[in-house]
């Protein structure tokens, strides 16, 4: 760019004397700019027009005369940027950012946030890691989840916790409740506007299913055709009165089965890199258009240590724009996380499930996730495992622990913290406690976690929360050394006769009492949630948190920049 490569070369004649004036001469002038000495008396007549600097030469070869900056090259390279924002040209402005980390923050700090470019608001993020793969069924980050629902639609989606249409606008089932019906709304079309049709569905579906993830969570699926141009039909070996909240899970998210990169959601990709992600609103969205044009997220790189893995931090109190600047940046949404960090134990020769119990009796006595050396209000220790699921109080014998037990835990790196106070704890009561870090957020194809006697980690949990801990029991590697035990065949007994029951209320309760069993036995334990909070720099309206602490991009709106002739209210 040619630009670019100006301000390069006039960064370097800067750097020799870090923007002092200074007298030299134009042969030394262009051996610093890497040009011919007829090149550079071009250059300092056009930055001079530009005002970039002021050069007051004396005439003849080798005279020296006075060379004084009249701008940065932090200042210049800002006003590229924004002059290139401005244009829309993101991912041009990426080869402005070769710049140490301190800086590039400084540089985009002042464009982060709502921003209005040629008529349309956008809005800007800045991240403090790149985002990972946008594929659903290789999606595991709480970031990279909220992202690829707005990429991506299903048949169904998930709204106040239940499902209701998305690429369907309707279901039905047999009186076999074995034989579904899902009814496809006309005129659907993918980001490409080509339209969507029942047999590329019916083709993306053979290919998920292809998934081990996905051929876990649609166990019950004999078979998925099109007996319509606009109905899919869904042939279950038993019944499963969970479908239509099965289809609206993140593993069945529906990309273009020949193109993944396309989707069918409100937003749909324009650049994806390390640096930069860009997705801009899909104009033919069969449901509630996005009121903003576009939304980008802007990798600021931090200092972190990276044996911790991609999520060094847990970013749960996201900041929107300037993140220095705190006198602007108010808090507008918070909530406490459903999701929880738990702690799993796998009662085995040596471990009894007595002396499990007897472990969680004593780290809910020891008030340990009180005492963690975390930020203030980051987390609160568990007291339910979702809203009206009480965690129980464990009742166990005073039993000696095993000398030695071994846990194995992931990321969030708060975990860290939870696995030393354990370690101390059960020192003071005799055991020694080995632990192994896996710098990962999710358990799958990890072999060596089946020899795990303890296993911690971070159980997310979005919209539906029933139905997600019903799912997790099903899909999970974590509990497969489980299932293999007498007490996990009769979980997995439970599962599947609560997956049959029709009413939903009696499901949750059945569901209720199958947690609280494995609480009570010593299997699982709820350790803590964390504090869900978005701020946000005036002028950016709509911001409320959904259930993985982020917030709808479709609702949010940035008000024109003009004085409003009076104060407003929602349209009826």
């Amino acid at each position: 760019m040619r630009q670019l490569n100006r301000l390069n070369q006039f960064q370097r004649l800067w750097q020799q004397s870090l923007g002092a004036p200074q007298q030299t001469c134009v042969a030394e002038m262009a051996r610093h700019c890497i040009c011919s000495e007829r090149h550079l008396r071009t250059l300092l007549s056009q930055w001079q027009h530009a005002g970039w600097l002021c050069w007051r030469g004396e005439s003849g070869r080798g005279k020296q005369g006075r060379l004084q900056f009249l701008r940065s090259p932090e200042q210049l390279r800002q006003q590229l940027l924004q002059q290139q924002l401005d244009d829309g040209d993101a991912a041009d402005a990426l080869q402005l950012l070769d710049l140490p980390p301190e800086r590039l923050i400084n540089l985009l700090r002042p464009l982060m946030g709502g921003q209005w470019q040629h008529d349309t608001p956008v809005l800007r993020i800045p991240y403090y890691r790149p985002l990972e793969s946008t594929q659903p069924h290789q999606t595991t980050g709480r970031a990279e989840q909220h992202l690829v629902r707005q990429l991506y639609s299903g048949l169904t989606r998930f709204e106040q916790d239940e499902p209701v249409g998305d690429l369907a606008h309707h279901w039905q089932h047999d009186e076999t409740a074995c034989n579904w019906l899902f009814w496809l709304r006309p005129q659907l079309v993918w980001h490409n506007d080509e339209p969507i049709q029942a047999g590329q569905l019916v083709a993306r579906f053979s290919q998920l299913l292809q998934e081990p993830h996905v051929r876990a969570l649609l166990a019950e699926v004999v078979s998925v055709d099109a007996p319509h141009p606009l109905a899919l039909r869904f042939t279950l070996r038993r019944q499963d009165f969970w479908l239509p909240h099965r289809l609206a899970h993140l593993l069945c998210l529906l990309p273009h089965p020949v193109d993944p990169s396309l989707g069918s959601g409100p937003w749909k990709r324009s650049y994806f890199s390390a640096e930069l992600v860009r997705i801009e609103s899909h104009a033919r969205w069969h449901l509630r258009r996005p009121l903003l044009q576009a939304v980008e997220y802007w990798i600021t790189p931090q200092l972190f240590d990276p044996s911790l893995g991609s999520s060094c931090r847990h970013p749960v109190q996201l900041q929107i724009g300037d993140v220095a600047d705190l006198k602007t940046l108010q808090p507008v949404s918070s909530s406490i996380s459903l999701g929880f960090c738990y702690l799993l134990c796998r009662p085995r020769p040596g471990f009894s499930p007595a002396q499990a119990r007897r472990l969680f009796q004593l780290i809910q006595q020891s008030g340990i996730i009180s005492r963690l050396p975390l930020d203030k209000g980051l987390i609160t220790p568990s007291r339910e495992l979702l809203p009206g699921w009480p965690v129980p109080s464990i009742e166990a014998e005073p039993l000696p622990l095993p000398a030695t037990l071994t846990l194995h835990y992931q990321l969030p790196v708060e975990l860290h913290q939870m696995a030393q106070a354990l370690r101390q704890l059960l020192k003071q009561h005799g055991c020694t406690l080995n632990l192994i870090f896996h710098p990962v957020k999710s358990w799958h194809n990890i072999a060596e976690l089946d020899a795990a006697d303890l296993v911690m980690g971070d159980r997310l949990i979005g919209d539906a929360p029933v139905f997600t801990l019903a799912s997790w029991l099903q899909i999970d590697p974590l509990w497969h050394p489980f299932a293999a035990t007498a007490q996990g065949d009769a979980a997995e007994a439970q599962r599947l006769t609560i997956q049959q029951i029709a009413d939903s209320e009696t499901r949750s309760r059945a569901l209720h009492q199958l947690y609280h069993q494995l609480m009570t036995a010593g299997i699982l334990l709820p350790l803590f949630n964390y504090r869900y909070q978005i701020s946000a720099p005036p002028g950016v309206e709509g911001i409320h948190l959904n259930s993985l602490g982020w917030f709808d991009f479709s609702r949010a709106w940035i008000p024109p920049p003009i004085d409003p002739p009076c104060s407003c209210s929602a349209a009826e």
